[in-house]
């Protein structure tokens, strides 16, 4: 089974962390939750949710897979360099990297879209066309590595797209 990171912050979509989160681990992965630091991030619906680890105490060594929800999170966190070095890393590893509705946005700041094909909410898109990215209006858009979402309606195939990843993902110990 695979470790799998999610970077949130404040503000983070609930169900774009609740969803992924519990199937991932109901299907028997590891799941590990990423913040600025370790702590209580609160979400936009008013969910609290426990960061387990700071950016600086995860390596790309330490994950299999990175999902990034959405909400307003994403954008708080891209002001974070040790938050977008991380991300960076591990798109750049290949690992499969998951980002659903504003999760993109992260992308953009650690520079990994230039000529990548993504989805995202529809107020992002002009951002990722700009970070060099072709954008698609679709429920779930893969690119090599990248899988990405436009929102929560979106959730069940975007979870269940990173499921099938993780199938041929091998098991990091």
């Amino acid at each position: 089974m695979a470790t799998v990171a999610f970077i949130i912050g404040d503000m983070v979509e609930d169900s774009e962390f609740e969803v992924p989160y519990r199937k991932l681990r109901d299907s028997g992965h590891q799941v590990m939750v990423i913040g600025q630091e370790r702590g209580t991030v609160t979400g936009k619906q008013g969910g609290t949710f426990t960061t387990e680890f700071s950016a600086q105490e995860i390596t790309p060594e330490d994950v299999d897979a990175l999902v990034i929800p959405g909400g307003y999170s994403p954008d708080k966190l891209r002001t974070d360099p040790q938050i977008v070095e991380l991300t960076r890393q591990i798109t750049r590893a290949g690992k499969p990297v998951a980002a659903v509705c504003h999760g993109p946005w992260l992308l953009v700041e650690a520079d990994v879209l230039r000529g990548r094909q993504v989805t995202s909410y529809p107020s992002v898109r002009t951002d990722l066309i700009n970070a060099g990215a072709r954008w698609t209006d679709a429920a779930v858009v893969e690119d090599g590595n990248l899988i990405t979402s436009r929102g929560p309606s979106d959730l069940d195939a975007f979870t269940d797209t990173l499921l099938q990843r993780l199938t041929t993902v091998p098991a990091h110990h």
